[in-house]
């Protein structure tokens, strides 16, 4: 009797569908998947792998088991024709088959409003799914004066405005002024639909997180990589805190009504 009142009161289990970074590069993959594992991990979520080669089907009943989306970084850019745009030649090659399996992705999180939470390139996935657009190349469109890419051991890259009442503003300690680390070329031009910028880099503008407006459904993207600092980072675990605490709040919706409201 005493064992099976334990396992009444244990808490369920989170999970998070996170896709593979990459379809083709193994090794990007084994360098860059564990700290987004370890940051959900220590926040009290179980990761779920989400292979990139796996049949549409099967993909669909996995993601019946999970509470929440996260959208990794990845080493491939966004294809500019999904925005209309032809590639310019700093623009990188495409990764179709992430691409279609972060579609899948966001239209479950969507249909049942699903925590998630995009990194990077899956700020610029989710962001381009949603009708929005991005600059293909920062030192080419922009001709920022900030570097983007100082390399994945810059810890505190460069300043971020936070917008006030957004998520992100709310996760910050009083007075704290954020530093974040940078890895990225591209970065949102214009914001998708029902997307609010939430957070820009001071100095040139650059889009640095977007949020849905929307305070029922728990949608953070952000530019940087808080998987990589979240064990010197406040504000880093925080991120990952709410978020996993929204997937265990979360409750299905009937699809019908989510698709009403898009």
């Amino acid at each position: 009797m005493i064992r099976c009142c334990l396992t009444l009161v244990l808490p369920m289990t989170i999970r998070i569908a996170i896709p593979e970074p990459t379809s083709t590069d193994s090794e990007y993959n084994l360098r860059s998947l564990p700290p987004y594992i370890a940051a959900l991990k220590s926040a009290g979520a179980t990761p779920i792998v989400v292979p990139l080669h796996e049949r549409q089907d099967r993909v669909a009943h996995l993601l019946a088991g999970v509470q929440g989306v996260l959208l990794p970084g990845s080493r491939y850019d966004v294809d500019p024709q999904r925005f209309g745009e032809d590639p310019i030649p700093e623009c990188g090659s495409a990764d179709p088959a992430r691409t279609a399996v972060d579609e899948l992705l966001l239209q479950d999180a969507f249909n049942l409003h699903k925590p998630i939470l995009a990194i990077c390139h899956g700020a610029q996935s989710l962001n381009v799914w949603r009708n929005g657009s991005l600059i293909q190349d920062l030192g080419t469109d922009l001709k920022t004066p900030v570097n983007h890419r100082p390399g994945r051991e810059v810890v505190d890259a460069h300043p971020v405005e936070i917008a006030p009442e957004s998520r992100l503003a709310k996760l910050l300690a009083p007075g704290e002024e954020p530093k974040v680390n940078s890895s990225h070329h591209q970065a949102i031009r214009r914001a998708g639909d029902n997307l609010r910028v939430s957070a820009v880099s001071p100095v040139d503008g650059v889009v640095e997180a977007v949020e849905l407006d929307s305070p029922e459904h728990f949608v953070v993207a952000v530019q940087w990589h808080p998987e990589r600092t979240y064990a010197v980072s406040p504000f880093s675990r925080a991120i990952f805190a709410a978020f996993v605490q929204a997937a265990g709040t979360w409750e299905p919706r009937r699809v019908a009504e989510s698709l009403a409201e898009r």
